[in-house]
């Protein structure tokens, strides 16, 4: 068993053989760093974008890294549910995944409504996720030692209740960052729920969380603004790169660790300095309401109404 106060990257173990889906691969961001320590040790890596443009920086930028990276490409759009169908579809030519990696997510974003009428931070977060492992569920058990991995964030923690009202109506006036806290505590009721169902229905898979901390991405500027640079976009990116207690590499520490470490399911990585910031990972806790099984299996059917889907 890991020691939770021990990991490093030198802990990673070998990958070879190993089919790795990676969402949100954007160069620069958590997935990005996630998908090039993953392929450095072996692995074939899945990422997904919206964009084949997109696509094709980050195989440049990891290749430019890791030269004989094995890279596969899935177009995915998380908000939008017909994409992830289409993305499902495709990806089931990787054949057997061995680690699906639910790192995409949007932060603080202005109020938009999707194509599907959902929320965009709880559509891109928790639902098109959900929907994802579920189609994706069938290989991840083929691999024989599957593990689901999603990212979460301490802003979870600033959630007042759990997300099960009508995802189709907006209840009251909207508020970008409750609303991601939601979204973030969503992340864990699912991976909770989700490895009490796969263990209940002995599948050989199990589910995992794990958080970045404050890590300088630019996430929150492509929240606020849609994009990282100009203006008063690059303000707020340069901002929190100056406070980050991590850097985007290191904010992808905790997801290294819950995608190759041994640990058991429902487990929690995260970094062990303060309020959990920064610093080197470790097994954590999410809060009280995470860990509500009334909530957890509301959420479970709510996004089973939503999506379609009902797994495992």
């Amino acid at each position: 068993m890991t020691r939770p106060d021990r990991w490093d990257l030198a802990d990673i173990p070998d990958q070879a053989g190993r089919t790795i889906l990676v969402t949100g691969t954007t160069v620069g961001g958590l997935g990005h760093h996630t998908a090039l320590e993953l392929a450095r040790r072996g692995a074939r890596v899945v990422i997904t974008g919206r964009s084949p443009d997109r696509l094709a920086e980050t195989v440049a930028a990891i290749r430019t890294e890791a030269p004989t990276a094995a890279l596969e490409t899935v177009e995915l759009d998380l908000s939008d549910l017909s994409s992830v169908r289409r993305a499902a579809a495709d990806a089931a030519r990787l054949g057997p995944i061995d680690v699906l990696v639910n790192n995409a997510g949007v932060m603080g974003t202005p109020y938009h409504r999707t194509g599907d009428g959902l929320e965009l931070q709880m559509a891109t977060n928790h639902f098109g996720p959900f929907l994802l492992t579920g189609l994706l569920l069938p290989q991840l058990v083929a691999s024989e030692d599957g593990r689901v991995v999603a990212v979460s964030s301490q802003m979870h923690r600033i959630a007042r209740s759990a997300p099960l009202g009508d995802p189709l109506v907006q209840h009251g006036r909207y508020q970008p960052w409750p609303t991601y806290g939601q979204s973030k505590l969503a992340n864990l009721l699912f991976t909770y729920e989700l490895d009490r169902r796969l263990r209940r229905a002995e599948l050989s898979v199990k589910a995992l969380a794990a958080h970045p901390g404050f890590a300088s991405t630019h996430l929150a500027a492509n929240g606020q603004y849609g994009r990282a640079v100009g203006g008063r976009a690059s303000i707020l990116d340069g901002a929190i790169k100056l406070v980050s207690p991590n850097t985007a590499a290191q904010g992808a520490w905790p997801t290294l660790m819950a995608a190759t470490a041994e640990l058991p399911g429902a487990t929690y990585c995260g970094p062990d300095g303060f309020l959990e910031w920064g610093g080197r990972p470790r097994i954590t806790t999410g809060n009280k309401l995470s860990n509500d099984e009334s909530a957890q299996q509301r959420l479970w059917q709510l996004s089973e109404d939503v999506t379609g889907i009902t797994y495992p």
